[in-house]
């Protein structure tokens, strides 16, 4: 569970009446919140909003199958980008307007959503649901989606972050990694990999504290950098984090994908999986893109290393996308059928046999690595991926101390603006429209705004 920072109860309700104040407008922006679940629909009607991630598309198609062993109840999905759906979701959810029954939300609103009152707790339902077994999942998400000992919501797919690359052309190169790899490595094979028709690298560059922020602040971890000291003192103008906002910038800017100032994870997975780039540091849940046939050219000629290091080992970041239910649900039981349906042991092997077993959802349960058929379909891929998730650690993420939780995002209410604001920065200096050093002097200022309202408040 995210350790709380100082005042956090009375920052939960000074956040909370910020955002239910600017939320009409934004669900307005968005097409609509308030009702948009109840038109024509019937009494019975489960509407889910979830991200439009390829396990989630997968999900949807399979939910014929749940409606047809639960044919009194409807499903409606809302699907949406990543960033459209945390800001909806987010605005939805804080103003209880109740237009959505199961939302898919992480590890990062999790455990303050739950102290704020916003979601249902799910250890009664989980408790009263045969064969469900919560102990199944990997400790660390399990911990992740926790707040006082119950899961408020309970895990559809876990992932780490890890490098993946073109094995065959590194063989050709004659390149070798170092286990697990350095970034001065990952550089060095970006360049001598990168040509006319190859990029050496793709890496995010799209604005957003989920885009990013996401490997850019494993970047800084491993570093040696921080968002704050433990006195709640703003880092980003620090050596450290200037050395690795730098390198990141200018590795995607010299070997990287065309365009990357708009490329967030969907437009990286379609670069390696079309053969476009040579290397990709992102999700550990890419393979279910990189290793299905039909969307990928590449299968078989991905090799998978760890997260990059330089003076922190592990890097990888722990994140899950995971199901709850908006204590303003009028139909929790049904909603909780659709969850309990969606996170099952059973669903994995009926994605499996479907769909094939390149595309299970990774990184939630531990059977999921016993099965035998997996097993098999994912050894390239799965030993790594479930090494990463366990061996990440949201309580000590950074070389020095830090007052915070979280690995690619800090777990404060604040992060959600403040990421986005400070990856707003760096994306116009990967576009070349500023310098590294204009991004983080404007970065820091964002951060000394947040900063000082926890060191008040502490003392």
């Amino acid at each position: 569970m995210a350790v709380q920072p100082p005042g956090s109860n009375t920052r939960a309700l000074g956040f909370t009446r910020k955002l239910v104040a600017g939320a009409g407008a934004l669900c307005l922006a968005l097409t609509g919140c308030a009702g948009a679940g109840s038109i024509g629909a019937s009494d019975r009607t489960v509407t889910i909003a979830m991200v439009s991630n390829s396990q989630m598309t997968d999900a949807r198609a399979l939910s014929s199958q749940f409606e047809a062993e639960n044919p009194d109840i409807d499903l409606r999905f809302v699907t949406l980008s990543e960033n459209e759906a945390r800001a909806k979701i987010t605005a939805s959810t804080a103003m209880g307007g109740g237009e959505f029954d199961v939302v898919m939300i992480s590890n990062y609103e999790t455990p303050q959503w739950a102290e704020y009152g916003w979601l249902t707790n799910l250890g009664p339902f989980i408790e009263a649901t045969e064969g469900y077994d919560q102990n199944d999942f990997i400790p660390s998400l399990r911990e992740s989606l926790s707040y006082e000992g119950d899961m408020y919501s309970v895990p559809f797919y876990g992932e780490s972050s890890f490098l993946m690359y073109r094995r065959d052309l590194f063989e050709e190169a004659g390149i070798t990694l170092s286990d697990p790899p350095t970034w001065t490595e990952v550089a060095d094979a970006a360049a001598q990999l990168d040509g006319p028709d190859i990029n050496g690298i793709c890496l995010r560059g799209k604005p957003g504290w989920g885009e990013l922020l996401a490997p850019l602040d494993t970047v800084i971890n491993t570093f040696g950098g921080r968002w704050f000291d433990e006195d709640w003192n703003a880092q980003l103008d620090s050596p450290e984090v200037q050395r690795a906002v730098e390198f990141y910038v200018d590795l995607v800017r010299s070997h990287g994908q065309p365009g990357a100032s708009t490329s967030g994870f969907t437009e990286c997975a379609t670069q390696l999986a079309q053969g476009r780039v040579a290397m990709w540091y992102d999700s550990t849940s890419a393979v279910s893109t990189l290793e299905d046939p039909s969307s990928s050219n590449v299968v078989g000629k991905i090799g998978y290393a760890p997260a990059p290091v330089m003076e922190k080992d592990p890097s990888g970041w722990l994140y899950t996308w995971a199901l709850g239910i908006p204590t303003s649900s009028e139909n929790t039981e049904d909603a909780w059928k659709f969850i309990s349906w969606m996170t099952d042991q059973n669903y994995m092997r009926l994605v499996g046999e479907e769909l094939g077993w390149e595309r299970v959802p990774p990184g939630s349960r531990l059977s999921t690595y016993e099965i035998p058929e997996y097993e098999e379909a994912a050894r390239a891929y799965g030993p790594i991926t479930l090494e990463s998730i366990e061996g990440a650690d949201q309580s000590n993420p950074t070389v020095d101390p830090v007052p915070y939780t979280g690995i690619q995002f800090l777990a404060i209410p604040e992060f959600q603006d403040l990421g986005t604001r400070v990856s707003q920065q760096i994306s116009a200096a990967i576009a070349g429209r500023q310098t590294v050093a204009e991004a983080l002097d404007q970065a820091q200022k964002y951060a000394e705004a947040v900063g000082a309202t926890y060191r008040e408040e502490s003392q």
